[in-house]
Order: structure tokens, then C-alpha cells, then sequence
């Protein structure tokens, strides 16, 4: 069976990791070409070495190239104001676009919440990497729930592991990843934050979650977490949980105040995880690459997979 020809916008971390995971895992992916917009990337110079066509020019490059006739997939690995510009061109152009960036312009996207939903969609849009290693953790208290009040979501990564794209977006990572745990984690108020660490020997991504919910008991909740480790790990074996599940009950009568929602009491739950990346391009600790990265690979796999299927 032919693989579907894929592009990569994008030679920074997130891009060069992304290549390598398509070489080496993909089913019914095959790298087609790298962009990049700096001739001296190392990302470009490590595509160059494995045979992968190249353009340090943008998408006017790409698409001036003759690979770009058979690309019919195009990860965008730049950033928000970028994949707005990048987005509307491919969209016209009829390719199935894979938004890594926090633009949002297509539907959000995780594998372990909504993977198959979104496969018909022309943009999806891959949220963050702290939205893709946290909200799947809000959603799993939000199932064994009936009601989640307010999800809070602290993602610590190494500054080694965040390069000018990640660092331009830090507001857009917040405002998308808060979005996020709203729309797929089924909170009713959501906040994200980011945390570059600069401590050295750098240190491997790590994630808290904070959900207050109502109804249902301790135990569902831990089983729906344990079995959401389970679901995330199939694609991402470095994703777990730190340690045990955290609980602390919300007394009616000492309440905490929610913005937007007001004062509320139920049950706080703490979630502690840890992301270890596969290091195919950064070392290990830069989990925050390998999670998105994969999310972003899988979901391209399986609509890849669905569309060779059909022309069977």
C-alpha cells in the first residue's frame, strides 16, 4: 500500500522531532519535504542528511517545489500569527492541514479524548503541548463525574526544550490550553499556565492538574485517571503519573471563590504527571516535544490510514 506524502513548516525543535518520528513510526505517513525560513537550521541540515527535500524559503517555497503536487499532508510547526497566513493558503490549495501551533483555527484535537472526531475536518488543530499531556487528565475527572466546576493546569517544561516558536506563543499557549480544558476537558472554567524551567542538568517535563468536581466518589475518579495513563501511554509510553492521586474535599461552608462561576465546594483533585520524551531529537527530558509531536502524528496516521482505506 502507497504512503500518504506528507510536509513539515517548520525546522525548529518541534519540526525536526516530528520528521524523525514520521521516518521511523508512521504506518501510512512518508516525509515529502521540510520547510524552514533560516537556511542554517539544524533541522534543515539533519533533513538534508536523511534524503528529505528541503526549502529555506516558507510555503512560497514549498509550494514552487515539485514534491508539493503529491504532499496531500502538511504539518504546521511555526507559530500562531504564522499558521493564520499558512493556514488559508493550503486550505486553498486542498491539503489536509495538522496545526501544531496554538492558533486554534481548526477544531482542538486529542488523540485520547476525541481522536477519530475530527478526521473529515480539512484544518485540526493539535492545542499545546501542555493541553495535550493535562487536559486528558481533566476530562478523566470530568467522566466520573457529574459536574466539573473549574480545571487548572500547570505545565513546568526545560527552556532547552522551548525554542523562539514556543517562546513567541507563551500567551496564545495559555488562552488556547484554557480554552481547551473547557471545550474537550468538560470543565466550566478553565486556566493554564506555562513554566520555562532554566535549571541545568534540565529537567524532564513535568505536569499538575487541579480539578473541583461534583458527584461521584474518589475511587471512579482514580479508575477513570488510571485508565486515561493507560490510553495516553499507547502513543505516548513516557506519559505517567508521579505519584497516587490526590484528594481534598470542599466543605459547603468553607467554599473557594471561582471566577466567573463563585463561591463552590465538591471534591479537589490533584494530579501529578510526568512526561519523558523518546529523545528521537532532544534528549529525553524534553517530553513536552515528544507529546505533541506524537499527538500530532497519530492523529495524521490515522486519517492517512482512513483515506488509503477508502480508495481501496
Amino acid at each position: 500500500m502507497s504512503k500518504v506524502k506528507c510536509a513539515i513548516i517548520g525546522s525548529g525543535n518541534i519540526g525536526t522531532d516530528l520528521m524523525i518520528k514520521i521516518m521511523r513510526n508512521a504506518k501510512h505517513l512518508e516525509m515529502g519535504v521540510l520547510v524552514g525560513i533560516d537556511p542554517a537550521s539544524d533541522g534543515l541540515a539533519r533533513a538534508a542528511r536523511l534524503n528529505v527535500a528541503t526549502t529555506h524559503e516558507g510555503i512560497a517555497g514549498l509550494r514552487a517545489m515539485p514534491e508539493y503536487a503529491e504532499v496531500q499532508v502538511v504539518f504546521d510547526a511555526t507559530s500562531a500569527k504564522a499558521h493564520l497566513h499558512n493556514g488559508e493558503i493550503l486550505r486553498a490549495d486542498g491539503k489536509k492541514v495538522i496545526d501544531l501551533t496554538p492558533a486554534a483555527v481548526g477544531p482542538f484535537t486529542i488523540p485520547a479524548i476525541n481522536g477519530d472526531a475530527n478526521l473529515g475536518e480539512p484544518n485540526v488543530n493539535m492545542v499545546t503541548c501542555g493541553g495535550q499531556a493535562t487536559i486528558p487528565m481533566v476530562h478523566a475527572v470530568r467522566r466520573a463525574t457529574d459536574r466539573v466546576i473549574y480545571g487548572e493546569i500547570v505545565a513546568s517544561i526545560s527552556s532547552k526544550s522551548a525554542g523562539p516558536g514556543t517562546r513567541a506563543n507563551i500567551d496564545e499557549f495559555t488562552e488556547t490550553t484554557s480554552k481547551a480544558i473547557e471545550l474537550l476537558g468538560g470543565a466550566e472554567r478553565g486556566k493554564a499556565i506555562i513554566i520555562l524551567n532554566p535549571a541545568e542538568p534540565p529537567l524532564i517535563m513535568r505536569d499538575t492538574v487541579i480539578v473541583l468536581s461534583q458527584g461521584g466518589s474518589r475511587e471512579a475518579i482514580e479508575a477513570s485517571v488510571r485508565e486515561m495513563e493507560r490510553t495516553v501511554q499507547a502513543y505516548v509510553p513516557g506519559y505517567r503519573l508521579k505519584q497516587a492521586v490526590q484528594f481534598e474535599d470542599v466543605p459547603h461552608n468553607a467554599p473557594v471563590n471561582v471566577p466567573g462561576v463563585g463561591p463552590s465546594h465538591g471534591l479537589k483533585t490533584t494530579i501529578f504527571l510526568e512526561v519523558e520524551g523518546a529523545a528521537h531529537y532532544l534528549p529525553a527530558y524534553a517530553g513536552n516535544l515528544d507529546i505533541m509531536t506524537s499527538a500530532a502524528l497519530v492523529s495524521a496516521d490515522t486519517w492517512a490510514g482512513s483515506a488509503a482505506a477508502e480508495v481501496l
